[in-house]
Formats: structure tokens, C-alpha cells, sequence
């Protein structure tokens, strides 16, 4: 019988591949369209070499194929415990369950547990796969939903070699025990900061409306601010003097954080001040920035116009200049800039011509 199995298993592998590739693809769209954040999934067939021990550690069990439920293994793993949850509720809704081997495996457990698992489910596509899979949208594949802290342990724990409590001795299991306890609180203590981290971003508009000198300079408020009049206003006025437009779409994810940090190194530190500072030197930053950007046509022309804050940079560096007490090498490290215009050291010296021609 055993045999038997494996000899159909190498007849079809591959249509069991093309069920692993079109699980993946499936589930990863519909992670996109419901917009939750993962970290990643992937997809793995097993080996033949893993399907004849299988067979043989437990004779009987399976007599033909369709009865092994986990030849194509699906793993989605979440930044957060409670997405786990969410991509579960998901799985469901769009997949047959085989309800009889599926589930949560942590609930299974003591409280005082061995072990750190996720959600375990054994699902096939049914209907909804048939012009995809043909007759393989009836065949079962198992997908696994943990967290990432989750599959820290399990990796780690695997690679020991330990599958059981019974299998570790009895001076360890107690570390174990301790260290599982430890990673739910980091899961839980990560769940919290991610909620504080969205919390802060939605009280941004009301706080920098209210009291904006008491909005740190930090990446979360660069980014509400980038877009605003507030500074908006003064990059229009640079892209209009340089006769090149404002690319208001070309905004990559370490720009408010690069620029936060500058505007740190010059003494800038809140929302409120960093406003009140443009509209101060306003005359004398875009002026600056008149002279300082035309020779330095590699930090924007490549794009064919000028990035989002760029008043903010010439802002600091107008302040550098204007400050010996800044390392202005510095502040263009922060920028990312010295490949762009042929080193910090040029681009310093530029920048301090432009400031001495007021």
C-alpha cells in the first residue's frame, strides 16, 4: 500500500505543484485586496523522502493519496498575533475547511503550555478553483497562520529537535515553558505599540492644529506635514523660480524620516517651530535654494522635477551654513545625497558659495 501511494504521488507531482503555486498566488491576493499587512507566505510540496516516512510511521492510515491532507503546505506568517486571527476569518470564508483536521492549535494547550503554535488548517478550493485546477481544486492542502514571533519559536524549536514535551528533558522544559510566556508578551507588547503608532498618526492633524510646538519633529509628522500649505507652499515657490514642477507623488518612504532627522541636527525640533522658522527665512531660503539647486542638477533632474520638501532641505542647509557649528557632511549623509552630486564634501562647498552670495 505504501508503495502504492508514493508511486501515485510521483505520477501527479505535478499537479500537486501547480495546486502549491496557485494556493500561494490565491491567498496572497486576497491578503492584498483585504489590505491586511503580512510579512509573508510561502509554499512548499513535500519531498518523497518525507511522504514514505510519513507512510510508514503510520501504516494503514492512509490508503490512497487523497487521504494525505498536507502534500502541499501553505505558510502565512503576520507581524501581529491578532492578524493571525483576521487572515484565519479570511480562509474561511473563501476556501472549503476540512473542519475535522483543522485548528488552533494554541487552544489545544495548557496554560502553562509546551509549545507556541498557530492556526492549522486543511483546506481545498472546491467550485471556485475548477477553471484554475480542474480536478485538483478537490484536493486538500494544509496552511499554517502564525505570527512571526510564533515562528521564531517554532523554527528555533524544530532545529533543537524537540516536537513534544516528552521529548525534552525535564531541566529544560521548564526554560521552555519560560520562554514561551516571555514571546506572548512580546506579542502583545508589539500589538500595543502598533496601536500607539496609529493612535499618534490620527491625533497629528488635531495636535499640529492646536499645539504644534509641542509635535515632535519624527517621521509620522513629517509625513502629515509634507503635503500641507504649510510647507507645500514654499516648494511651489522653489519649483516655479527653477521653472520645473513640484512632483507631489514622488515621495518615498525614508524621506520624512531622512528629513526629520536633519532638521534635528539644526536645531529644529517641533512642528510649531519648523513652520514658524520657513515662514522667518522664507525670503532668504528660496533664494538660496535659486542658486544652490541649478548647480546641483543630479539631486532632482533625474526625476524631472523637485521632490516633495525640498524647502526643507534647503532650509537646512541654509542653517548649516549659516551655523559653523553644524556638520553640514553630516546632515548630507542624512540626506542620502553624496552619490547623487559627487560626494558631501562638493556638495558642502556649494552649498556654502550660494549661502556667501547673499
Amino acid at each position: 500500500m505504501t508503495s502504492r501511494v508514493l508511486e501515485a504521488y510521483h505520477a501527479v507531482r505535478p499537479r500537486f505543484e501547480r495546486l502549491r503555486d496557485v494556493a500561494v498566488a490565491d491567498i496572497e491576493a486576497q491578503l492584498r485586496q483585504a489590505g491586511l499587512n503580512i510579512h509573508h507566505v510561502t509554499g512548499r510540496l513535500k519531498r518523497p523522502d518525507s511522504l514514505l516516512d510519513k507512510l510508514r510511521r503510520k501504516p494503514g492510515r492512509y490508503r490512497t493519496l487523497a487521504d494525505v491532507t498536507d502534500i502541499v503546505g501553505v505558510r502565512v506568517i503576520t507581524y501581529f498575533e491578532r492578524d493571525v486571527w483576521q487572515v484565519s476569518r479570511l480562509l474561511e470564508s473563501t476556501f472549503d475547511v476540512d473542519w475535522d483536521h483543522s485548528a488552533d492549535k494554541s487552544k489545544l494547550l495548557d496554560p502553562d503550555r509546551f509549545g507556541y503554535m498557530g492556526v492549522h488548517y486543511v483546506l481545498r478550493f472546491g467550485a471556485r478553483g475548477e477553471t484554475m485546477l480542474g480536478p485538483m481544486s478537490g484536493a486538500h492542502f494544509e496552511v499554517q497562520i502564525r505570527s512571526i514571533l510564533q515562528h521564531a519559536w517554532a523554527e528555533i524549536e524544530h532545529d533543537l529537535g524537540y516536537k513534544s514535551a516528552g521529548a525534552v528533558p525535564r531541566e529544560i522544559r521548564r526554560r521552555f515553558s519560560r520562554l514561551a510566556g516571555l514571546l506572548e508578551v512580546a506579542d502583545e507588547e508589539f500589538m500595543a505599540i502598533d496601536r500607539l503608532v496609529r493612535d499618534y498618526a490620527a491625533q497629528l492633524p488635531d495636535r499640529i492644529a492646536q499645539e504644534p510646538d509641542d509635535v515632535f519633529i519624527d517621521a509620522a509628522s513629517m509625513s502629515y506635514l509634507l503635503p500641507r500649505a504649510d510647507i507645500r507652499t514654499h516648494d511651489e515657490r522653489l519649483a516655479a523660480g527653477l521653472g520645473v514642477p513640484l512632483l507631489t507623488n514622488v515621495l518615498d518612504e525614508e524621506r520624512p524620516q531622512r528629513l526629520a532627522e536633519v532638521l534635528q541636527l539644526v536645531g529644529v525640533h517641533s512642528a510649531g517651530q519648523l513652520l514658524k522658522e520657513l515662514r522667518r527665512t522664507s525670503p532668504q531660503v528660496e533664494a538660496f535654494g535659486l542658486r544652490l539647486l541649478p548647480q546641483v542638477p543630479d539631486t532632482w533632474a533625474d526625476v524631472g522635477g523637485l521632490r516633495p520638501g525640498v524647502s526643507v532641505v534647503c532650509y537646512a542647509l541654509w542653517r548649516a551654513c549659516a551655523n559653523p557649528a553644524v556638520d553640514a557632511s553630516a546632515l548630507v549623509d542624512h540626506l542620502d545625497l553624496r552619490g547623487e552630486v559627487g560626494g558631501a564634501e562638493r556638495l558642502v562647498h556649494l552649498a556654502r558659495e550660494a549661502y556667501a552670495a547673499e
